[in-house]
Order: structure tokens, then C-alpha cells, then sequence
């Protein structure tokens, strides 16, 4: 483990390491794997914990529990996670409860192994929750029902709730008469009446739960909502309840998305690629032969949740409520138990034949619980992420043993590689994405032989829709005023000086986030006086108003570069995130200039740090631009270098601002009608998202074959 060259190879010796350990017994293997634990080598450490958990010596749960009061933040969270994997440790259940407590992931963590020690210590669990919530765990078995309610005021309404929440998750008799009370209360905050009344969803055979949400179903808002949602839970009420379909039912998901058909929160927070992609898959799908319904996943408020479930054929959006105020994937990591009733609720009630996953994210993680409880086969699509990620980041230096804690902290690798690890192993079949060296990349990344079967995996591109993009180019050839896309557009391009305004655009779009390297496109780009004199540049994406965290960190090393090179700063824009058939209209406009406006023959960039396919690369090319794309990933397989674009090494500036300059080369040489009718027959050949339609459409078929002979 500590020879391990790479951090990524460090993941898979943190595997061999816990295997080792679970061969051992007695004290000895627990005093090793404890001196290293505060060692200076954070990596080791945190495969030492989950090392710990697999040890048959008492003694390890000791060194565990104890690690729940460490003050270093990761191992905290780490211990709450192994612990998981034991029988329930007594001692350990008030310090696990605090941990829930202080929220975030650890919380998350920590609430997992509860529930699961729930299962055998309810009573345990139960009351010292219970004990939390009253504000004093000696009064916990004196407090009863009314009790626990009136004194929850110990805590802030943020804490209450995910106690009643995690209240919720303890099976049996015992937690149902709290979660009325606290459900009944009028008194109560609002979000804490609300985790009640789901979790009290849960419970069919507690009659008290099913009076309470009968009554609340009648209330106003969205309390009166989850308790229809909870009815619809509990099958007293059939509220939407679709019949199956006769073809097969097809659910997908995203959770961190605010999915609509118009597409028009692309490119703020987390509303990336991938909702694009469902939308427009989605749609695709529900035109297959065999295909009755598709249904698409992501977050939502009660109300349209509820709307969801009204039954019907074709593509369907089905939100999910997570009864939280929408948080960016990293974030949303506390949202696990609300996601698993939603899903679950969706795919139940549209009778759901086959679930494709894609991220190793809340979403998929509560999903995959739920697809196993349903016995629903899932596909997978699987990519190296985190494994590309932290990789890239150990090659720059950012990402090292010395602070792997720390920083898996704030991204949570050690857990999504695993998360991606299991997703792949209990899938039914595996989708991949296409890479120049496949078989090795996930031989190295993963520690995956995708030749050893075959048969579980299937290379399937991603896709494109060529209509907008038509649609797109036949706004900017017509003559006339300029439509509400392009209006748009001139309206941006005359904030500039008067002297830059004719010049070509270099345009990126996507979300504001450090993966995909804007700031590191406008350090290129503003640190090569000659590029920043020659063109302006273009990064659609973001919220602007409101900005995600994520998204407030790019715009102050974008603001911090500028103020290294300021005269670049007059060719910036900065327009925000604008809907997907506005960006195919600008980027139409890129390549063919505009009359008073940009002059033609622009280029499109993206920076990102790891791209598995880059959808917005695949539509740039579409448009007819010459794309300037990363060397590694996806890219590389539909980008001709020299020809429709050019690949660099999009972690360094000097290798971006050299492929932009490159690019504006090709973009002006001779023979532009071949290089774009050469771009687009290659996305005709492979890359629409109808032909991803029909080979996604034959796996599911599959899938679900397997599955009903199983």
C-alpha cells in the first residue's frame, strides 16, 4: 500500500489490503493498522480504517469507535463508513448519532450504519436517537412520544429533521409513535414535520402512521403533498398509478438536474451534458420499437413529483422530491434516504422494467438500493471517474498521499470508486464509453479486464441530435431581424469595445466547474497577448446570480487571472448559462459570422480536465467549427487532429492557447466545405442520438430478457 506508485494504484492496494486483513485475527493486525492511521501519509490511513473493519478482533472496534471523536475530519468520516460493516457496537451508537448530527457526508455516512445496525439493535438505535432529539439521552426511554416532540428544540430545525429522519429508518413498533407526534405537531418546523411524514410512508403496518397521513393528505402545501406521496407509499392511495406498458418501461436518471424539455437550465450548477443527454435520449428511446415508455429521473419539488406519477406512454419526466433546496451532486450526498423513497415511488408505481445508471453520485447510489429490492436490472455506464479525475490531479501535484484525506474529504473518491466499483460488478450489463485505449485504460484506471467477458460489455457513443443543429444553422442563413437566439447574441457581443466587436469568437460552454477547466481556457487564452488581440472570448455556463459554490470558485480564479493579465479582460464575456437551443443557435453564429457582429470562422474549445465523451464537442463539430478538445478520454476517438480539430493536453495553458491558435489555422485554410461535410458524416455514422437510442435499446431488451429467466 505504501509503495504504491499512483494514488489510483493506492485505491486498488487499499482493496488487497482490507483482504489481507480479513485473514487475520487477534490484537497484532490491529495495532499495526493503528500506527499508521496518524501517520503523515493520509492515503494509507484511510485504507488502513476500512483495513480495520475487517479484522476479527474486538479490539477493532474499539480503535474504530474511538475514531469517530479523531480530529481529523476524514478519519471521522472514514470510521463511520467501516463501522458499517460489523455487528452494532454499543458504545459506538451515541457517537455515530452525533456524527449524523453534524451532517454533510460523514452524516450521510454515519446514518447508513445505523440503519444497518438498526436491523439487529432497533431498541439501541432507536432510543438514542430518540435521547438526541430530546436534548438529553438519560431521559430518551422516560421521554416518550410526546416527549421527544415538545423537547426537540434542543437542536436547530436543520439537525431535528435528519434525526427524524434517521428516526425514521429504525424498523419496527418502537420509532412510530415519535414520527406522528413529531408528524401531528403544528407546532413543529416545517421540515421537520415533512422527514416525518416520509418516513412514516414507510410504515403500512403501524395504524397510527396511516390515520396520521390519511388526515394530512387533506392539509395545504407541501406538507399535504408528502402526505399524498406517503399514501401513494403506504397503498392507500393509487394517486397516478400507471398500468404497465406494452412495451418495455425505461428509467434513467439525474438527480442534480432541473430537468425540462426546453432545456433551459443548461449549463447552471450541475445541469451539464448528461441532462441534455436524457432529455434528448429520452426522446429517442420512446420512438424505439419494443419501447413503451422511458421515464427520466431528477430532482423536483412534492407537487410535481406527485404529477409524475399520472400514467402515460412515450417520454416521461418523473421528478423526484428531495425536500431540500437544490444543492450541487457534491452536496446532495444528504439526500440519500429522500432519493431512495422517490425513486423507488416512481419506478413502483410505472412499473419499471430496466434502469440505466451513469454517475457515481447520491442518485445512483439510492437507486441502486432500490433497483436490488425490486429486483429491477440495472445497466451501467461505466467510466474511470473518479479514477481519470484523480489521476490527472496526482500528474499536476494537486492530489497526493500527504493530502488525500483532506481532499477526499471535499470530493469523496475513496467511497465513489467504490460506489463504482459495486455499481459495475451487480449490473446486468455494462455500457462504455469509447476511449483510443480502451482495454487499457480501464486495465489501469480500474484494475478492470473488459476482455476477460465480453459479453457484459458494450461500447456505445453517445449522441447528438443533427435536427438542432440544422434548425440552429437555418436561424443564422435567414434573412430578416435577427430571432430572440441571435438578439441575444448581438446584445452581448455590443457590450464590447467598439474596436473588438468584428472579431472571431472563441467560444466554450459548459458548467462552471473546476473539471472543466475554464479558468484554465482563460489563462490560455488571456496570457498569449497575440490569441487575446485576435479573438474574444465566449464561456456560456453558470449561474450568474445565484452561483454554486463550484461555480464561485471558477469565477475567482477567472477574476484572479484577469487581474494578472488586465487587457485581456475588455474580450471576455461572460454570459451565463443559457438554454441548449440558444447555445446551437451562437455556436451557428460562431462559424458563419454575423452582419455588424463577430467575424466568421470562430473556434470552439473545451478545456476540461477529464471529458469522458463531450457532448458540446460532438454539437461545436456539428456546427461546423473546427474543435480544439483534450488528448485523453472520449474526444480523441471522433476529433481528427489536424483536420476537424485539434487535441492538446488541456492541463496545461501554453498546450491549450498552442491548439487555438492551431484551430484558427484550420478554420481558415483552404477546403472548409470538406473538413465540415467530413466532421459530419462521422457523427452521422456513430454519433446521433438515435443510433444511441437503438443500440441502448437492444441492451435493455436484453437486460430485461435475462432478468425475467432469472
Amino acid at each position: 500500500m505504501q509503495q504504491a506508485p499512483f494514488v489510483v494504484d493506492g485505491l486498488r492496494s487499499g482493496d488487497r489490503l482490507a483482504a489481507a486483513a480479513g485473514r487475520e485475527r487477534g490484537p497484532a493486525p490491529v495495532r499495526l493498522l493503528e500506527a499508521v492511521i496518524d501517520e503523515d501519509d493520509e492515503l494509507t490511513a484511510v485504507a488502513a480504517v476500512h483495513a480495520l473493519a475487517r479484522v476479527v478482533d474486538d479490539g477493532a472496534d474499539a480503535v474504530l469507535a474511538g475514531l469517530l471523536s479523531h480530529p481529523r475530519a476524514f478519519l471521522r468520516e472514514h470510521a463511520s463508513w467501516a463501522l458499517g460493516s460489523r455487528l452494532p457496537a454499543l458504545d459506538a451508537i451515541g457517537r455515530l448519532v452525533e456524527v449524523v448530527v453534524g451532517g454533510g457526508f460523514s452524516g450521510v455516512l454515519a446514518q447508513r450504519t445505523l440503519a444497518r445496525w438498526a436491523v439487529s439493535a432497533p431498541a439501541e438505535v432507536a432510543l438514542a436517537v430518540e435521547g438526541t432529539l430530546a436534548g438529553a439521552a438519560g431521559a430518551a426511554g422516560a421521554a416518550g412520544a410526546a416527549g421527544a416532540a415538545g423537547a426537540a428544540g434542543a437542536a436547530g430545525p436543520v439537525v431535528r429533521s435528519r434525526l427524524v429522519e434517521t428516526l425514521g429508518l429504525v424498523p419496527g413498533p418502537l420509532p412510530g409513535p415519535s414520527l406522528v407526534a413529531f408528524a401531528a405537531d403544528p407546532g413543529e418546523h416545517p421540515s421537520v414535520r415533512l422527514a416525518a411524514v416520509a418516513a412514516l410512508g414507510d410504515r403500512p403496518a403501524d395504524l397510527g402512521a396511516v390515520a396520521v397521513v390519511r388526515r394530512l393528505s387533506a392539509a395545504g402545501g407541501d406538507l399535504g403533498t408528502v402526505a399524498q406521496l406517503a399514501a401513494v407509499d403506504l397503498g392507500i392511495d393509487a394517486v397516478g398509478r400507471g398500468e404497465a406498458g406494452s412495451g418495455l418501461t425505461v428509467a434513467q436518471l439525474f438527480l442534480h438536474a432541473d430537468v425540462d424539455r426546453d432545456l433551459s437550465r443548461a449549463g447552471a450548477g450541475d445541469n451539464g451534458g448528461v441532462a441534455t443527454l436524457l432529455v434528448r435520449l429520452g426522446d429517442a428511446l420512446a420512438e424505439r420499437p419494443g419501447v413503451g415508455r422511458v421515464l427520466t429521473l431528477s430532482r423536483g419539488t412534492p407537487r410535481a413529483a406527485l404529477d409524475g406519477l399520472s400514467s402515460g406512454e412515450g417520454h416521461l419526466l418523473t421528478p423526484v422530491p428531495l425536500l431540500t433546496e437544490p444543492v450541487s451532486a457534491a452536496q446532495a450526498w444528504p439526500s440519500r434516504v429522500a432519493a431512495e423513497r422517490g425513486i423507488r415511488r416512481v419506478l413502483r408505481t410505472h412499473h419499471a422494467d430496466v434502469l440505466h445508471l451513469r454517475m457515481a453520485e447520491v442518485g445512483s447510489l439510492a437507486a441502486a438500493e432500490v433497483a436490488r429490492e425490486l429486483g429491477i436490472p440495472v445497466v451501467f455506464t461505466l467510466a474511470p471517474d473518479p479514477h481519470a479525475v484523480i489521476h490527472a490531479l496526482d500528474m499536476t501535484g494537486a492530489l497526493h498521499r500527504g493530502n488525500f484525506g483532506s481532499e477526499d474529504e471535499r470530493e469523496h473518491y475513496w467511497f465513489r470508486a467504490r460506489l463504482v466499483q459495486r455499481l459495475a460488478a451487480d449490473a446486468a450489463h455494462v455500457v462504455l464509453f469509447p476511449r483510443p485505449e480502451l482495454q487499457h485504460d480501464m486495465r489501469e484506471l480500474l484494475g478492470l479486464d473488459v476482455a476477460a467477458q465480453p459479453d457484459r460489455f458494450t461500447v456505445v457513443p453517445e449522441g447528438i441530435d443533427l435536427g438542432v443543429s440544422a434548425a440552429a444553422a437555418a436561424q443564422v442563413e435567414r434573412s430578416g431581424p435577427p430571432g430572440p437566439a441571435l438578439a441575444d447574441l448581438d446584445a452581448l457581443v455590443a457590450t464590447l469595445p467598439e474596436h473588438r466587436r468584428r472579431l472571431p469568437l472563441v467560444i466554450s460552454v459548459g458548467r462552471l466547474h473546476r473539471v472543466k477547466g475554464m479558468a484554465t481556457l482563460v489563462e490560455a487564452w488571456a496570457g498569449d497577448p497575440e490569441l487575446a488581440e485576435r479573438c474574444n472570448l465566449v464561456i456560456v455556463g453558470g449561474d450568474l446570480a445565484e452561483p454554486s459554490p463550484d461555480e464561485r470558485e471558477q469565477l475567482d480564479l477567472i477574476s484572479g487571472v484577469l487581474e494578472r493579465f488586465p487587457r485581456a479582460a475588455a474580450g471576455l464575456l461572460l454570459p451565463g448559462h443559457r438554454p441548449h437551443d440558444v447555445v446551437a443557435v451562437w455556436l451557428a453564429a460562431a462559424r458563419a459570422g454575423r452582419v455588424d457582429g463577430p467575424g466568421p470562422d470562430g473556434v470552439y474549445v473545451c478545456s476540461s480536465l477529464k471529458e469522458e465523451f463531450g457532448l458540446a464537442l460532438l454539437e461545436a463539430l456539428a456546427s461546423g467549427l473546427v474543435v480544439v478538445g483534450p488528448a485523453a478520454g472520449g474526444p480523441a476517438t471522433y476529433i481528427e487532429d489536424g483536420v476537424t480539430g485539434v487535441l492538446v493536453d488541456t492541463r496545461r495553458p501554453d498546450e491549450v492557447a498552442r491548439g487555438i491558435r492551431a484551430a484558427f489555422g484550420l478554420a481558415s485554410a483552404p477546403g472548409q466545405p470538406q473538413r465540415v461535410d467530413r466532421a459530419l458524416t462521422r457523427i452521422r455514422a456513430d454519433f446521433t442520438v438515435q443510433g444511441m437510442a437503438e443500440r441502448l435499446g437492444a441492451i435493455y431488451a436484453g437486460a430485461a430478457r435475462a432478468a425475467e429467466r432469472s
